[in-house]
């Protein structure tokens, strides 16, 4: 299976040359997010209002999926549905874990232990094979930049990306109101059926309240 939504948000958040991680916590809502859109696509999940539910369990044959997919039917413990957002709030800094450890075992990231300050031991996981980035990055600038019609994973991308506010992090040195308009544009287009557009929506507005709640918290 091609590099999940998942594992390309991590992509754009990982330093090419450190391996660390920028805006972490930002991006851990979208990796959340675009692992849970991916099981949606997939008929596995879906996602009504401020709930989701386990529509379909069987397994989709990508690892990273399924683990989070067994994870999910656990957690739901036999109820009908659960809050999107109560997912997205336990998954997030797991889902990051998973997705580097996904682009490690692909050998498109490779780990390294170091120690900072010389005392603490860190990860951090630099670029190894830059083919899975540059195809990445070439799709969010056909379809911002330059205006081209985004194909349905792409344009959900560009929809979580847009949410978390990573737009920094998507096109490094464009000003941001260059790309925000284009961006929500095509979140709100018609790109997906109905089911899964309503279900982004539902994942954004999550997305947009706890971002902007912990930017909030952040800075006072």
């Amino acid at each position: 299976m091609a590099v999940t939504l998942a594992e390309e948000i991590m992509l754009l958040s990982l330093d090419d040359e450190s391996g660390a991680k920028e805006q972490r916590d930002a991006a851990g809502w979208a990796v959340a997010g675009g692992i849970l859109l991916e099981l949606v696509l997939a008929g596995r999940v879906s996602v009504e209002g401020r709930n989701l539910a386990l529509a379909d369990a069987t397994p989709t044959g990508e690892p990273l999926l399924d683990l989070r997919l067994a994870l999910l039917e656990s957690w739901l413990g036999g109820h009908e549905k659960r809050r999107v957002k109560d997912w997205l709030t336990k998954d997030r800094s797991p889902a990051v874990d998973a997705a580097v450890e996904r682009l490690c075992e692909r050998g498109v990231v490779v780990e390294r232990r170091q120690k900072w300050l010389g005392l603490f031991p860190v990860r951090r996981y630099p670029e190894a094979d830059g083919a899975a980035e540059a195809e990445l990055r070439q799709r969010l600038r056909d379809a911002v930049l330059d205006g081209a019609d985004p194909d349905e994973r792409t344009a959900g991308l560009v929809a979580l990306v847009h949410a978390a506010k990573l737009h920094g992090l998507a096109f490094p040195g464009v000003p941001r109101k260059r790309v925000a308009d284009r961006m929500a544009a095509i979140a709100a287009g018609q790109w997906a059926g109905e089911s899964v557009r309503a279900a982004i929506r539902d994942m954004e507005a999550v997305i947009v309240a706890v971002t902007m709640t912990t930017v909030i918290t952040a800075t006072t």
